[in-house]
């Protein structure tokens, strides 16, 4: 039988077919993402309210807990449905202190893939996200780290790569090398600043995995969203994701929640059509200061 993925489908390659209403892993963990989680059987339930969702694309990495998200994500759907798809991260550790710390060696990355195979309980990753540093230029070369990732994707260790927090440019360094099949950046009717790179992704078929979709938000901005929102008789989380759903083709989507309830409300956002004239005023409360 057949569903109809949250979202609808998106393609990238041909084992490679996620719903575009995605589900981003990280709150699952305890407080900072770091730990465990206060309720373990509340974040069973919502991983499996996931698959009962019909979501095929789960976000995740080792270095949320760290292992603590991957540890629960296969508790609670280990064997896998076969059309589920799990994105993982590597380019960070975790200090002691729950501190986020960059790890970038080509060597430490073959060793966090490994890290990231054992909790989850898989031989190959579906899809491996590189990384990259939130507060770089975007000029960084990136060819020794990615070129790493590409070679246990030769091993067969890893099927499709990404990027996350990357530049155009890093983009095209990393396409010389590998094909990219999924670029995870910040992004929402606020932060508009990857507007082209969302527009290229669609173009080549790359998804484009948007965070933060409520993040930095000025009060004007919340505003102009809240009465959208109001007039429509829904939320403004679900007026916000549903706007980039319709912003391109091959945006995808991966909000987070410890709340069943919360992650219902999510995927229902997935349904909405936003009229002409409320795209219009999203669309232009992105360009104001």
């Amino acid at each position: 039988m057949t569903h109809t993925l949250p979202g609808g489908a998106l393609k990238l390659a041909e084992d490679l077919v996620i719903s575009r209403m995605g589900f981003g892993a990280m709150q699952l963990a305890g407080p900072g993402v770091f730990g465990p989680p206060k309720d373990r059987d509340q974040a069973l339930a919502v991983l499996r309210e996931v698959v009962d969702l019909g979501i095929t694309h789960i976000d995740t990495s080792d270095f949320y807990g760290p292992f603590v998200v991957n540890e629960l994500i296969r508790e609670a759907l280990y064997p896998y449905p076969a059309d589920l798809r799990i994105v993982t991260k590597v380019g960070a550790r975790r200090g002691r202190d729950g501190s986020w710390q960059a790890s970038h060696e080509p060597a430490d990355l073959r060793a966090q893939v490994l890290e990231n195979l054992e909790p989850i309980g898989l031989e190959t990753l579906d899809v491996v996200n590189l990384r990259l540093a939130a507060e770089g230029t975007g000029d960084e070369p990136i060819a020794d780290q990615f070129g790493a990732l590409a070679e246990l994707s030769k091993d067969g260790l890893i099927r499709h790569l990404g990027l996350s927090a990357a530049s155009d440019a890093q983009l095209t360094q990393a396409q010389a090398i590998a094909p990219v099949v999924t670029v995870q950046n910040l992004y929402n009717i606020a932060n508009r600043a990857d507007d082209a790179l969302v527009d290229r992704c669609a173009a080549e078929n790359i998804a484009y995995a948007a965070y933060f979709p409520l993040g930095g938000f000025a009060p004007l901005q919340s505003a102009t969203l809240v009465a959208i929102a109001g007039r429509l008789g829904v939320s403004p989380h679900q007026i916000a994701l549903a706007w980039l759903l319709q912003r391109s083709s091959t945006t995808a989507l991966i909000p987070g929640t410890s709340s069943v309830a919360h992650l219902r409300d999510n995927v229902a956002a997935a349904s909405l059509t936003l009229p002409s004239d409320a795209i219009a005023e999203l669309d232009a409360i992105g360009h104001r200061l």
